[in-house]
């Protein structure tokens, strides 16, 4: 049996899944999609879709990864091999190594936008005496908006050394294995990133009423925008699709993350009590902190019509117009960009374990030869996405495509092989080994059949109300016909890697002793 690496403490796979999870969805995402989707009645199929789907798959990837783990796999084509009991199985595995691969390569260029902002307000550069233009169009310009190339340009070339710094920084940690450097850095990272969140919303709730000629925007109504419902929204199958969408990007359910994590659990490493833990902490970042510090500061100062920009508007053009009024917004901006920035970095790090494990168990690479290589694959994708940079659209499909439908493909996978291959009955025996918490059997119902269907629901709604705008948008633009075209051939490369590590397993004989009752004895009492 291969020797594997074990996360250190039971405090640190918590703070790291809850890493993975807490990023700029509980920030940016989570509060755009709550302004746009009905306010308070958003909350409503929010928590639904929490508690049918967010918080039960999350278990049941906890499981399914232990399960695997303590049998010698630790990457997605093993370890639904494992639940299966047929190699073949491996080709279900290769979308979770593809999504947490993409959303990586353009996750990492936001992360840089996030740092380049702390940097800014360092310097000061975006504060209204040293920017007399519109935060919009710093944005636009920032980012590269107006032309593709533009990134490359050389008053914006600097962003490009930092985008380099930032590679080299997540990839020094992942170098590093999961406890001297996920754990390691998340055990820090996660504690500096609360405290700096709290800061930012104490200034915001202390605020009152802070321009007393517009007695309306004041903390109450802020607070108003985000929680009072309006029901008509209810009706629509967007704000249900938004609202699951939401819940599975911010839990990082369906990513091919937590399987891998918790693959490196001991056998009796409690899973129940871990998984809620983290599962909340992540609802408190998103709920207590990201929703209640962006929706009501930008209604403060900006008025009713600042909350219904998109993510990035509410984040990158809103946000700066608000610290440009407030009392020491020049220091309040810094920590909120830095907080984003390390929001970014505990995610961006989960993003590249996946695949880090795939080459390592399924090719047998040695971690400096799988680093390099994901190191090169990634940056030629993220230079994809700097390249194209015009309105974002190589970003925006990258996201769709791969950071939404296949979040709901991979989710169905996963929900079907825990509760109709491993079985509920043996689920819930897994699940229950080493726990603290008793989880009601009720759940392990919801798993083999409200799930299933609620996401079948979903992803039916999904392709009659908004398929066909983006299967448009493919003939239309050349950029994302372009974007696409590069996902498929992600996907067909580690196809042929996965149908590769499969022969490879089958000649050294992993499965078989995997599926003998003496070998996972062994590995029971280890």
């Amino acid at each position: 049996m291969h020797k594997t690496e074990n996360w250190g403490t039971r405090i640190g796979v918590i703070l790291a899944v809850a890493g993975s999870a807490v990023g700029l969805g509980n920030f940016l995402r989570f509060p755009g999609q709550v302004a746009q989707n009905g306010g308070g009645a958003f909350m409503i199929p929010y928590f639904v879709a929490l508690l049918l789907l967010g918080i039960p798959l999350c278990w049941a990837e906890w499981t399914m990864g232990r399960y695997a783990g303590t049998r010698g796999f630790h990457s997605a084509p093993g370890i639904f091999s494992v639940i299966c009991k047929t190699n073949k199985a491996r080709y279900l595995g290769t979308i979770a190594l593809l999504m947490p691969l993409v959303i990586y390569m353009y996750y990492v260029v936001i992360e840089a936008w996030c740092l380049g902002y702390a940097i800014c307000y360092l310097d000061g550069s975006l504060m209204p005496e040293n920017n007399p233009g519109s935060y919009e169009d710093f944005f636009a310009h920032f980012t590269g908006q107006g032309s593709d190339g533009a990134l490359l340009e050389p008053d914006t070339r600097w962003f490009l050394g930092l985008l380099l710094l930032i590679f080299g920084m997540n990839f020094v940690f992942i170098y590093r294995g999961v406890t001297k450097g996920i754990e390691s850095f998340c055990r820090i990272a996660m504690p500096i990133m609360a405290v700096l969140a709290v800061l930012v919303l104490i200034r915001v709730m202390t605020l009152g009423t802070p321009d007393p000629t517009k007695p309306d925007q004041n903390l109450i109504n802020g607070l108003g925008a985000m929680w009072n419902p309006d029901f008509a929204v209810l009706l629509t199958p967007k704000t249900w699709l938004a609202a699951s969408s939401q819940v599975f990007f911010s839990l990082s359910v369906g990513f091919g993350i937590i399987i891998n994590y918790a693959s490196y659990l001991r056998r009796k490493d409690d899973v129940a009590l871990s998984g809620l833990t983290a599962s909340s902490m992540n609802e408190f970042f998103e709920v207590c902190l990201g929703g209640l510090i962006t929706i009501p500061a930008a209604f403060m100062f900006l008025g009713a019509s600042a909350t219904e920009q998109g993510t990035f508007g509410l984040g990158f053009v809103a946000m700066p117009s608000v610290f440009a009024m407030m009392p020491m917004g020049q220091l309040f901006g810094f920590l909120w960009f830095f907080m984003l920035f390390i929001a970014a970095i505990t995610s961006s790090l989960s993003m590249l374990q996946p695949v880090i494990a795939f080459f390592e168990e399924g090719l047998g690479m040695k971690r400096h030869a799988s680093a390099t290589i994901l190191g090169m694959i990634s940056m030629m994708g993220a230079g994809f996405v700097i390249y194209f940079s015009k309105e974002m659209k190589a970003l925006d499909t990258m996201d769709f495509w791969v950071g939404t439908v296949a979040i709901f493909i991979l989710a169905m996978v996963q929900a079907i092989l825990y509760g109709w291959v491993l079985g509920i009955e043996k689920g819930e025996r897994e699940l229950h080994e080493g726990a603290h918490i008793r989880i009601p059997f009720a759940v392990q119902l919801v798993l083999k059949f409200v799930t299933p269907l609620f996401l079948m629901g979903v992803f039916i709604m999904f392709c009659v109300y908004n398929a066909s705008d983006y299967i448009a948008s493919l003939q239309e633009n050349p950029v994302a016909k372009m974007s696409v075209m590069l996902i498929l051939m992600l996907f067909g490369f580690l196809l042929l890697l996965v149908h590769i590590a499969g022969i490879r397993w089958e000649k050294e004989g992993r499965f078989d002793q995997v599926f003998s009752e003496e070998e996972i004895s062994v590995q029971d009492n280890r």
